[in-house]
């Protein structure tokens, strides 16, 4: 069965480029830069190339090309233009939507070509704080919006979380610093979204801190046997779709109480299931932050 998604509706495409359905109308109108098929109820669709087609002249727009001169162009001079600036150095746009491209393409090649490219001139760090946080943010909209299916999304996230293993492989032979920290990773049961906590762990290994990684689907109470062997642990967990939200209160109680309260241990949370409903107060030893690079920088 080929899975690839070939045709596309507007919302689809505005989705994908950034660029609003109603300026994609008035461009098709003006320069006939898009022509698109109709459905038999006069719905228009667009195939993988309009698709192509859109992104370049987004990023060409984006780097202070006016519509009016893009139009002028055949798509061959167009791709030729996206080429000879990203070479110029400014790569980022077209990496973004190269990065799509291959997810919705189920292009392995694009991908890692892609992202070599991007390892000529950024450290895997920039590349993932720059590139790949906000790739992984736009999959979650571009899923709840029906625009990519949940194959789309696994794709590119073990795409992106193999990047992650291979720089943790190359930190993980290295001795930590004399007396440091010690940090447990883990997931709360049923959460599986693990690329976050994964790039955390990367965060303090190069930092030369002893991690100790359990992954997704960690019962509070087994967090208990790490507590028999070492002492003042920082515990870090990421939810992204679990516990739900009605549940989050009980759960962070439950793992204070068990975990952290009569210890020297803390903990560090953060992911999107804090979005509007963080609680109003903590305990002093349990803090929660909206953003990877936050958490890193108070540890």
């Amino acid at each position: 069965m080929n899975n690839i998604k070939t045709s596309f509706s507007i919302r689809d495409l505005e989705n994908l480029s950034g660029i609003k359905a109603h300026t994609i109308r008035i461009w098709e109108k003006r320069y006939n830069l898009l022509s698109p098929e109709r459905t038999d109820t006069n719905i228009r669709t667009y195939n993988l190339k309009s698709l192509q087609k859109l992104l370049n002249i987004s990023f060409l727009n984006s780097n202070g090309f006016k519509v009016s001169k893009i139009a002028a162009l055949d798509e061959l001079q167009i791709a030729s233009k996206v080429k000879e600036i990203s070479y110029q150095g400014n790569t980022e746009p077209h990496a973004f939507n190269a990065f799509k491209l291959a997810m919705l393409n189920f292009d392995q090649a694009l991908f890692y070509n892609t992202y070599n490219r991007l390892l000529e001139e950024k450290s895997f760090r920039e590349i993932f704080y720059e590139l790949f946080i906000p790739i992984i943010q736009d999959i979650g909209l571009l899923w709840q919006t029906l625009t990519i299916t949940p194959s789309h999304e696994h794709f590119l996230s073990t795409h992106i979380r193999q990047k992650v293993l291979i720089h943790i492989e190359r930190l993980q032979s290295a001795n930590p610093k004399p007396d440091t920290k010690t940090f447990v990773l883990f997931l709360p049961l049923n959460e599986i979204h693990d690329i976050g906590l994964l790039f955390i762990n990367y965060e303090l290994l190069s930092r030369g801190y002893h991690t100790i990684y359990l992954g997704e689907n960690v019962p509070i109470e087994d967090l208990n046997l790490i507590n028999i062997l070492y002492d003042n642990v920082t515990y870090i967990s990421y939810f992204t779709v679990k516990p739900n939200p009605e549940d989050v209160g009980n759960y962070l109680t439950k793992l204070y109480t068990e975990v952290i309260e009569n210890s020297t241990n803390s903990v560090r949370l953060i992911g999107p299931r804090f979005k509007g409903s963080k609680p109003k107060k903590t305990p002093k030893k349990m803090k929660i932050f909206d953003s990877i690079k936050k958490l890193v920088k108070d540890l």
